[in-house]
């Protein structure tokens, strides 16, 4: 087992994942790690542990370094189960450890996860603790994306663990970013960020302009890449993501039941490009959720389709509205559309979504009867076009 150095004496001793697919809902093409760090000075500190079922590659990773035994510290920045599900096991092992959370949120969170009671540290704002040569000082970050969120720097070495922050669920043999190069990790950190702090996009530029204030040589997370190397494009797309900033695209989504509400949205789309803007069509029977979000994130319009079923919405739609809602996507215009029998619900129902998700709606909705037909067709391309000039206009 190979041993991988952030700097002297630092060490990722975390886990790989090659084979999960969905993190509660979130698909993960390509895996995941769960990282955690350990720092060897006079005193030994464990940053963060992994998933409860990688506990014996976190030993194994620990224990090329130093008998596990010999741990004074375990520094949980997060209760999530995928931190700090080996906590149990963890504290067992190194048992003259002391366990060092978040006043209040990290504490209630993890007495009310694992029901014991371990010698625990709790802290706050600018606590800071001496290792030896070298000092951790933690930085509370509530609601990235959990109250109990904090970050742990390490000032010497001027390194930032960051947590979830500036994570990708990503599974390779290497460990930084110019190992494996920025074409592969930003689609993955854009996919992260949308899918999982998206909500919390004023936060989030709180933070970065908090961050920015401390030297960082390297931004350690909890999933993916550690940053040596690209820290400015990280840093920078975090803040144009947590803005709200756009892209001058838009996204066609929908489902169908006999092809109605298809033809409609691919009409929508042809007169979209034929003003030159980007669109992109999903089907939602045959699209990922979570890669659909990735691509809410920096469009500016988004376009939703759903026949009416029951006087609602169809199921796959009602389904995607509600995790698009969760997510609280910002800077957004957008409008509803679908086909109907003799009674509609659908259109309406799904306007009410997207105001819900505070999508600004750009007209009253396209709702038409059973099977379109030309001039229908037409409407639904010439709002097609009225969508390209806004989004022009807007300017992305």
């Amino acid at each position: 087992m190979s041993k991988t150095e952030l700097a002297e004496g630092v060490y990722w001793v975390g886990a790989i994942d090659w084979n999960i697919r969905n993190f509660h809902g979130y698909s993960t093409h390509v895996g995941t790690t769960y990282n955690a760090y350990l720092v060897v000075d006079e005193k030994v500190a464990l940053i963060d542990t992994v998933k409860a079922p990688f506990y014996r590659e976190l030993k194994a990773r620990v224990e090329q370094l130093v008998p596990f035994a010999d741990i004074d510290y375990v520094v949980s920045n997060h209760v999530e189960m995928d931190h700090s599900g080996s906590l149990p096991m963890v504290m067992q092992a190194a048992k003259n450890a002391r366990l060092i959370t978040l006043e209040k949120f990290g504490e209630n969170g993890l007495s009310k996860t694992f029901h014991s009671k371990w010698p625990t540290i709790a802290v706050k704002e600018g606590s800071e603790l001496k290792l030896g040569k070298r000092t951790l000082t933690f930085i509370p970050t509530p609601m990235l994306h959990w109250p109990d969120s904090m970050c742990t720097y390490l000032a010497e070495d001027r390194i930032l663990f960051s947590m979830d922050a500036f994570g990708q669920h990503l599974a390779t043999s290497k460990r930084f970013d110019d190992e494996v190069g920025l074409d592969i990790i930003m689609p993955q950190a854009a996919k992260y960020y949308a899918n999982i702090l998206m909500p919390f996009g004023d936060l989030i530029v709180k933070a970065v302009e908090k961050l920015g204030s401390i030297d960082i040589d390297m931004i350690a997370p909890s999933h993916g890449m550690i940053w040596r190397s690209h820290l400015s494009d990280i840093l920078k797309a975090y803040t144009s993501w947590g803005q709200g900033d756009t892209v001058k695209k838009a996204l066609v989504i929908y489902d169908t039941m006999w092809g109605s509400t298809e033809k409609m949205a691919l009409a929508l789309a042809e007169g979209i490009a034929g003003e030159g803007i980007e669109v992109k069509v999903y089907n939602l029977t045959h699209s990922d959720h979570s890669d659909i979000i990735r691509e809410v994130l920096d469009a500016r319009a988004v376009l939703v389709g759903s026949p009416t079923l029951n006087n609602g919405m169809f199921p796959t739609v009602a389904q995607f509205l509600c995790y698009l809602r969760g997510l609280k996507p910002r800077g957004k215009i957008g409008a509803a559309f679908g086909s109907h029998g003799w009674a509609g619900g659908g259109v309406k129902a799904v306007q009410q979504e997207l105001e819900a998700a505070g999508i600004e709606l750009m007209d009253s909705g396209l709702a038409f009867k059973f099977v379109p037909d030309a001039d229908e067709l037409q409407k639904c391309a010439d709002f097609g076009r009225i969508v390209a000039q806004a989004i022009e206009k807007g300017g992305g």
